[in-house]
């Protein structure tokens, strides 16, 4: 529920980046969609639905198609209904403003405001997003389900920021030893700006300059929107939900902790060194392979392992 939500305003997110660098985007210089549909790794059914990558198409395709399992409409009808199957144990206001933001994206599949005015749009679900998280975090007792909900959102809050990241290196940089060189300021702050990381940035570093950002969004610990402090507090929910009785979440208390080590030893050098679309390309392989690792250590029932436990009740019997 939690992890469908924050993948809706992730999106949300991720079309601000690019339209942000269209409105700034130098005379004569065209826009570019197609790499927003690609970075997710769903340009195959792209191209099943749409015969060319227009701004209209993409944002379609990433915002109100139900054909599509993570288009934002898709993603919020998802989150309701899973909602809707766990009513008895959330709260009445997670409830109601889930409903408000589902009623809110389901008109807007309904008209052509949108399309008129897509960043309002966009804002209405960060903020619907922002506001179900505070809620849930204010109303819902912190036990092993807002641990669970807590974790879903940070697996997938870094996710998105690493995708945000690679947007931005797609679109402008896409050689690893282009990193580094003199951009426009103004591309960089919509980047930021798109991740909510403006203020916080400015606070921090002052200027604006390539590495910085990155720095700022991949590896800062107090940030609450950096891989670094996603993993950080991920690991920490996690822990509390990992039981001795359960040895399948082992491997994956191994492998986020693995890889939250290596983002807080890792500076900016290496990362610059390496090439980050390069770089943001492992981190999300490995990413995927926590979520996998999570899928087994817990949503996943072994039948053959229960019915061992059940002989061996039996025999003791």
């Amino acid at each position: 529920m939690s992890r469908y939500i924050e993948r809706a305003e992730n999106i949300a997110r991720f079309i601000d980046v690019n339209l942000n660098l269209c409105l700034d985007r130098a005379a004569g210089v065209q826009e570019q969609w197609l790499p927003l549909v690609r970075v997710t790794g769903d340009a195959e059914a792209f191209a099943q639905r749409y015969d060319e990558p227009s701004r209209i198409n993409v944002m379609r395709f990433l915002t109100l198609d139900l054909t599509y399992p993570n288009s934002i409409a898709s993603c919020v009808a998802a989150s309701r209904e899973n909602a809707r199957t766990v009513r008895d144990a959330i709260t009445s206001e997670m409830w109601q403003q889930i409903n408000a933001l589902h009623i809110m994206v389901s008109r807007g599949a309904d008209s052509a405001t949108w399309e008129d005015r897509p960043q309002a749009f966009y804002t209405t679900v960060k903020t619907g997003s922002l506001l179900f998280a505070g809620i849930t975090d204010a109303t819902l007792s912190h036990g092993t389900g807002w641990d669970f909900a807590r974790l879903g959102r940070l697996i997938e809050r870094a996710d998105k920021t690493s995708r945000i990241l690679d947007v931005k290196y797609f679109l402008l940089l896409p050689r690893a030893d282009d990193v580094g060189g003199p951009l426009d300021v103004v591309h960089w702050a919509a980047l930021l700006r798109s991740a909510g990381a403006l203020e916080m940035y400015r606070q921090k570093h002052g200027a604006i300059t390539p590495a910085k950002v990155v720095e700022f969004l991949a590896l800062d610990p107090a940030f609450p929107r950096s891989l670094n402090y996603c993993l950080g507090a991920a690991e920490v929910s996690l822990a509390k939900i990992a039981t001795p009785d359960n040895p399948s979440a082992a491997p994956v208390m191994r492998q986020l902790g693995r890889l939250r080590s290596e983002l807080q030893y890792t500076d900016i050098e290496e990362i610059v060194a390496a090439g980050v679309h390069e770089y943001i390309d492992r981190f999300q392989s490995k990413l995927n392979a926590i979520d996998m690792a999570l899928d087994h250590a817990f949503f996943q029932f072994d039948f053959s392992q229960a019915s061992a436990q059940a002989a061996h009740a039996g025999a003791v019997q």
